[in-house]
């Protein structure tokens, strides 16, 4: 089963994450450490006026498994809202852990990290860009002020 877990396409992912690095000046700064094993994400979003992602940057140490996951964020989270990362980030959650079909539209990549359910201990790995992603729009948005808020519920 783990090399099912670390098939061509996970590997493929992790190999290839687009939009690696960071922001001049970034909007909103996110960081997610996974405790277990340590990996890492620090995300870097700027929002556009309708509060869409209009550049991202991201600098991931992690597993093979994190790094895939960082890679389909970075090809996808270019035009996404709020709403979009937050309800890919509860789908993937609930793919994790609960038996759910992963994240829909422009998130459904993520999908391919469907096996990673099977082992709980690689889950925050898995986790780390997209919950940074979510810390980075959050403060982004904070900054923007309350006109832009509207996006994403507790934005502050």
């Amino acid at each position: 089963m783990i090399d099912e877990l670390y098939s061509a396409r996970i590997l493929g992912l992790a190999a290839n994450m687009p939009r690696a690095g960071r922001l001049a000046a970034p909007e909103g700064t996110g960081e997610r450490t996974a405790k277990l094993c340590g990996s890492r994400a620090v995300v870097d979003v700027i929002l556009d006026d309708g509060a869409r992602v209009a550049d991202f940057a991201q600098d991931v140490k992690a597993c093979a498994l994190g790094q895939a996951a960082a890679g389909v964020l970075g090809e996808a989270v270019i035009g996404a809202s709020p709403d979009e990362i937050e309800a890919a980030r509860d789908a993937m959650l609930a793919m994790l852990k609960a038996g759910g079909q992963g994240p829909e539209g422009r998130f459904e990549g993520l999908r391919a990290l469907k096996l990673v359910a099977d082992y709980p201990a690689r889950h925050a790995s898995t986790m780390v860009a997209l919950e940074a992603t979510l810390d980075a729009v959050r403060q982004a948005l904070a900054r923007k002020g309350p006109d832009t808020r509207t996006s994403l519920a507790g934005a502050a």
